[in-house]
């Protein structure tokens, strides 16, 4: 029995401090990118490439969306984390569990009206003993926009990650790898 191979592009998204950093560090497997409780640590869009046997996914890791585009170091950041929604695969708007924030909605309004697939990422569930306290919220978010999938993780801890690195793959196109010889890679 053959399995395809799927290679393609996958944009972590959302507002500054929400885990975007930490998660792509989870998936890849190393510290590949900055993490801070300060915001604007991650200025540039960061790739970092993760390579299974059926799969090559490669993780665009952006600033924070800016609402507050006063300055031009935000007015530059902005424009980066907007740009790299384009020409990807999916796209992974990351939220908090502590439940939507105005800066979350203001990150969802850029991608309304998308065709490219959407994940939403309820992260930092680490910080909740009481798991069934996401169903709420989970509601909510169907409410706000046809997520293809909302999937609860802790990119701290590592949990429900494979299952979210799974989804994510069922939604990526078939070919061959874009990068050899690379099990995993970081490119800034």
């Amino acid at each position: 029995m053959s399995t395809t191979f799927r290679f393609g592009y996958v944009t972590l998204m959302g507002r500054p401090n929400v885990g975007k950093s930490t998660l792509i560090n989870q998936l890849v497997g190393k510290k590949i990118s900055i993490t801070s409780h300060r915001p604007q640590t991650t200025r540039h869009r960061i790739l970092g490439i993760k390579t299974t046997e059926d799969s090559q996914v490669v993780f665009v890791d952006t600033p924070g969306f800016h609402t507050k585009r006063t300055n031009a170091i935000n007015r530059t950041i902005h424009r980066t984390a907007v740009a790299s929604t384009r020409g990807v695969d999916v796209l992974v708007l990351i939220i908090e569990s502590i439940g939507w924030q105005a800066a979350d909605s203001d990150v969802l309004k850029n991608i309304n009206g998308t065709s490219t697939p959407v994940i939403l990422a309820i992260n930092k569930v680490d910080r909740i003993r009481n798991k069934e306290k996401l169903l709420p919220l989970i509601e909510q978010s169907r409410g706000l926009f046809e997520f293809n999938e909302i999937i609860p993780v802790s990119a701290k801890t590592g949990h429900n990650v494979d299952r979210f690195l799974d989804t994510v793959k069922l939604y990526l196109p078939s070919g061959d790898a874009g990068f050899r010889s690379w099990r995993t890679l970081y490119l800034c």
